[in-house]
């Protein structure tokens, strides 16, 4: 069977790299250089831009801002720089970084350099020459929240994050953060996505549940996979929304990603990774999952879940926003409104029901 590794492609107009410039940063700052230097894309992400190094025998990845952000703490270069670099000892899924620049003279705004993994990414649809079978979907289920508690588990504090978060007043704080960005973003009315903003604020925990290192954006499609063994992860990617904070939350946003085969042909349609294979796990197994791992309960999960479906659309719409504000000129975004109404629907549905 083949597979499909995740590889880079020619860089797309208007996201090109000064080749000399860099070139020559790299022959001064890299010890391992060895020129000629080429660069290729990783073309899926909408967020953050993933570049391809090659250098003479080695290969190394670029992490920059995405063009035309306007929200430079959305995409602080330094942060994910650091978490990665106090991970990298006791988190094998997390790839090691190689190099920090915060000289802006290089290519205009700071970036990083990380180690490169191969590894297979589940995106939605799956190519046809990839089959993944029930028993396949299924372990690779448990691997993924199992893997999440592990990240959710560590000593942060040891590794030397105790200050890399504000953990005390979290969930509210991200829920009005949240409101505003979208608010700030907004294009199109979405009335489920009004109401349910609505609901949060008025349904806010009492307390928070605790404090961990949380990857705020843990999905399939952030997943290296193992091409021998699609139960085994090789790297947990795009680290940029990375801090302490309710761990509760973070699971929240990994549940709004998490689509299942009884759900509305639409919300399958924008699905992040193939979450609804044939013995995939439910929404309510992972949650079962979670609970049993870490001794946590979980007493209120439409709420979590509510809260990652809205932030998701805000993440969404955001980057809708910068394509419609002439910011960028990608045209993946052309439709990304029909992503945030479809999750404001699926947040009225589940409000309507009362059930994640």
């Amino acid at each position: 069977m083949s597979h499909p590794i995740d590889h880079a492609v020619p860089i797309r107009p208007g996201e090109e790299l000064p080749l000399d410039r860099l070139e020559a940063y790299l022959r001064e700052h890299l010890p391992d250089f060895a020129g000629p230097l080429t660069i290729e894309q990783f073309a899926c992400g909408h967020s953050n831009l993933t570049y391809l190094m090659h250098c003479g025998p080695t290969e190394w990845v670029l992490r920059r801002p995405p063009f035309g952000n306007q929200v430079k703490t959305a995409h602080d270069m330094g942060r994910e720089f650091r978490v990665l670099s106090a991970l990298a000892d006791i988190y094998p899924p997390a790839p090691r970084p190689c190099h920090f620049c915060d000289d802006e003279s290089v290519l205009g705004v700071p970036f990083y350099i990380m180690e490169r993994r191969h590894g297979v990414i589940l995106r939605h649809p799956l190519p046809p020459a990839l089959v993944v079978d029930a028993a396949t979907a299924n372990r690779l289920g448990l691997a993924f929240i199992d893997n999440l508690v592990r990240l959710h588990t560590l000593d942060y504090k040891e590794a030397g994050l105790g200050d890399f978060g504000k953990p005390d007043g979290y969930v509210a704080r991200q829920v009005q953060g949240w409101i505003k960005r979208y608010t700030d973003a907004r294009t199109d009315d979405v009335p489920g996505l009004e109401r349910a903003a609505r609901w949060l604020v008025e349904n806010l925990p009492a307390t928070d549940s605790g404090a961990a290192l949380i990857h705020n954006d843990y999905k399939y499609d952030n997943l290296l996979l193992d091409s021998g063994d699609l139960t085994r992860i090789v790297a947990v990617l795009d680290w940029e929304m990375a801090t302490v904070g309710d761990p509760l939350m973070d699971l929240g946003t990994t549940l709004g990603y998490w689509v299942e085969a009884n759900d509305p042909e639409p919300l399958r349609r924008v699905a992040a990774g193939p979450t609804y294979l044939p013995g995939s796990l439910t929404r309510h197994e992972l949650i079962e999952r979670y609970q049993e791992q870490t001794g946590r309960p979980l007493t209120n999960a439409l709420f979590y879940y509510c809260f990652g479906l809205f932030k998701i659309s805000g993440i969404v719409q955001q980057i809708y926003a910068r394509y419609v504000r002439g910011k960028t000129c990608d045209p993946r975004f052309a439709r990304l409104n029909a992503w945030v109404a479809v999750l404001g629907e699926q947040a009225d549905r589940a409000l309507l029901l009362g059930k994640v």
